[in-house]
């Protein structure tokens, strides 16, 4: 927000549709569910009322166009165990697969007395730029060595190209591009010259 007002995110411009529309609603999905036992969970309404249209002039901002125009074009009507809710979602179709889709919106915030509280662990985050390339070419940093310039994109055409037979011991480049299940990894020159020259990594970030 600024000024009272609600306004779009910077760092998301450079993402997809998807990941941005997916990315408020986790975070909306967050506070309510954080709250879950509130008998006045309700008032989260304004809280959605501003991230949606944070999200909205996201969109906008990223295309090019109006607020109203991305309302029309994302707007849906999900089913929900409460009954049919007003959501705003994006659809990305896939040849041979389900398609994917996220949406903003769809979630209750009736007072749910029976609600049941799991607490669990914390888990230790890790930071990473982001899943978008154009996210973490921008953020400048090596996904290996932690190098904050002269960074470049290892690429290779698919993942099933990092099994090599005869390999002894997979390097940790492999393994991280296996984990993160990317075609790309952000590298500095240094390490990026060292891995086509099959070298090891001196460099690693612990």
């Amino acid at each position: 927000m600024k000024k009272g007002k609600a306004i779009h995110r910077n760092e998301l411009l450079w993402t997809s549709d998807y990941e941005i529309v997916m990315r408020y609603q986790r975070e909306f999905r967050g506070c309510v569910q954080y709250y879950i036992l509130a008998q006045n969970r309700c008032w989260f309404s304004k809280l959605q009322w501003f991230m949606s249209t944070s999200m909205l002039r996201t969109l906008a901002a990223k295309h090019k166009t109006s607020i109203r125009t991305e309302q029309r074009r994302t707007e849906s009507i999900r089913k929900t165990p409460d009954g049919p809710r007003r959501c705003y979602q994006i659809t990305v179709e896939r040849e041979g697969k389900k398609p994917l889709v996220s949406y903003f919106g769809g979630i209750s915030l009736s007072y749910k007395k029976d609600a049941i509280i799991e607490d669990r662990p914390l888990q230790p985050i890790t930071f990473r730029p982001g899943p978008d390339l154009l996210v973490r070419l921008a953020a400048e940093i090596c996904e290996l060595c932690g190098a904050e310039q002269n960074v470049e994109v290892h690429h290779i055409r698919k993942l099933k190209d990092l099994k090599i037979k005869g390999r002894k011991e997979r390097p940790r480049w492999v393994r991280y591009m296996a984990a993160q299940q990317r075609k790309t990894l952000v590298l500095c020159a240094s390490c990026h010259d060292d891995l086509h020259a099959g070298k090891p990594l001196k460099r690693h970030v612990a």
